[in-house]
């Protein structure tokens, strides 16, 4: 199962399962294989403001 990730600005949670089909992130596409130029499609910061999720 691949890592999802969280907006450390506005929590949105990228899940690879789910993708971003909105950016054209089809499902099934890990975080690392997002292109660099990507934005959280909720507050638009970039892919560097992104950090490893971990379900507490």
């Amino acid at each position: 199962m691949s890592q999802k990730y969280i907006c450390t600005v506005c929590e949105y949670i990228y899940d690879p399962a789910v993708g971003d089909p909105d950016s054209g992130i089809v499902a099934g596409t890990a975080f690392e294989d997002i292109l660099d130029d990507w934005k959280c499609p909720d507050c638009g910061v970039s892919k560097e403001d992104f950090e490893v999720y971990e379900k507490n």
